[in-house]
């Protein structure tokens, strides 16, 4: 009985650890979700401010298309807190089915010890039990399994009282996670109908451009995702780097940085890499990390490795899973690639700008001689 108790015991402290540890992950969740919302609010109050005219059109354009793209941003984060709630609601149903299964188990025990104790007693049976006894040692004897037996009816019934109140506990924190989630999918309803909102309010702004301005639009918007930081800067951070030394301008054969990727466009020593929602960005050769930049347009990442005193750049990662000075192996993953917006068609796609960069900023190295054919 003593065991049983403990154990049950240990079970709620377990579940209270849990249970601290997801409130710890839902509120900061909550923190990322209330940071991109006012980074949405901020940006509506820019555009509305915007007045008519050819200038003013291009700019709401590229600002609706980071406001597009930050929505993204806000349905994903808010999708993985809906996802958290999920999961608690999971185990808390779990754990309160546990815990009434065992009330249940405790009650019927308590209620055939209760029985028990009745038939002994109208039937004489413990003086039957005690004066069967041998000599008065074990009749003392007798009398302690006697008390032992009542001690433990009370044990039952203390243990009762604690489920009942604990299973109480669980179903109405189970009743405030799912009021939680109700709220989360009405947030995640009306965040999709603002995004189609922003959507066509921005197909209607590119319609009016030509052809020729909505080309330089997406050379500017471009421009705001890629590197944010003089690459020569960078470079003297390389010298002497060991790490990744093996790697020179000949070493081909690489995978692309994006697992599932494709290559969207070459540009000399950069390439624009396509992939899934969610898939992995991998450092191209062992190396160190030798920086990590927020890029406070896109509010996404940007990691530069370096392999032996070549360079290799990864912008617009959405999340990072590396820190700066850190060494990482060939294929390791940096982080997971980010959402950007296609300024000519409004849709949402996730890419990586992948760079490369000789120690000699004098030469010129390509970016698809790198991968494998």
């Amino acid at each position: 009985m003593k065991s049983a108790h403990l154990l049950t015991f240990c079970f709620l402290l377990f579940t209270l650890g849990v249970s601290a540890q997801t409130d710890s992950r839902i509120e900061k969740q909550k923190q990322i979700i209330a940071d991109l919302e006012k980074r949405i609010a901020n940006e509506e109050r820019e555009i509305s401010k915007l007045q008519k005219g050819r200038a003013d059109t291009e700019e709401r354009v590229r600002r609706l298309a980071r406001q597009i793209d930050s929505r993204n941003q806000l349905l994903d984060e808010t999708e993985k807190q809906a996802s958290i709630l999920r999961e608690e609601i999971a185990r808390k149903d779990s754990v309160a089915g546990d815990l009434a299964s065992t009330l249940e188990q405790n009650r019927s025990q308590y209620a055939e010890m209760v029985r028990e104790a009745y038939r002994n007693y109208r039937h004489n049976n413990y003086l039957t039990y005690l004066f069967s006894s041998r000599d008065f040692t074990d009749v003392a004897r007798k009398i302690t399994v006697l008390r032992e037996i009542a001690s433990m009816r009370e044990r039952k019934l203390r243990d009762i009282e604690q489920l009942t109140e604990q299973v109480r506990i669980e179903k109405e924190e189970l009743d405030r996670r799912q009021h939680s989630l109700d709220s989360v999918t009405q947030q995640l309803s009306a965040q999709r109908e603002k995004l189609q909102r922003d959507s066509r309010n921005a197909r209607a702004n590119i319609q009016s451009l030509s052809q020729k301005e909505r080309s330089a639009l997406q050379r500017k918007i471009a421009q705001e995702q890629q590197l944010d930081v003089a690459i020569n800067e960078l470079r003297k951070l390389t010298k002497g780097n060991k790490e990744g030394a093996s790697f020179s301008s000949k070493t081909t054969g690489l995978r692309l940085p994006v697992e599932s990727g494709r290559v969207k466009r070459y540009r000399e020593n950069m390439a624009e890499i396509t992939g899934p929602k969610g898939a992995r960005v991998i450092s191209i050769y062992e190396g160190k990390v030798i920086d990590i930049k927020r890029n406070r347009i896109t509010n996404k990442y940007d990691v530069y490795v370096a392999h032996g005193e070549y360079l290799t750049s990864y912008a617009n990662l959405g999340t990072i899973s590396v820190e700066k000075g850190q060494k990482v192996a060939r294929n390791q993953q940096l982080g997971t690639i980010g959402s950007a917006v296609d300024v000519t068609t409004m849709e949402t796609e996730y890419k990586l700008v992948f760079g490369i960069y000789p120690p000699d900023p004098n030469q010129k190295m390509l970016a698809e001689n790198c991968f494998k054919r």
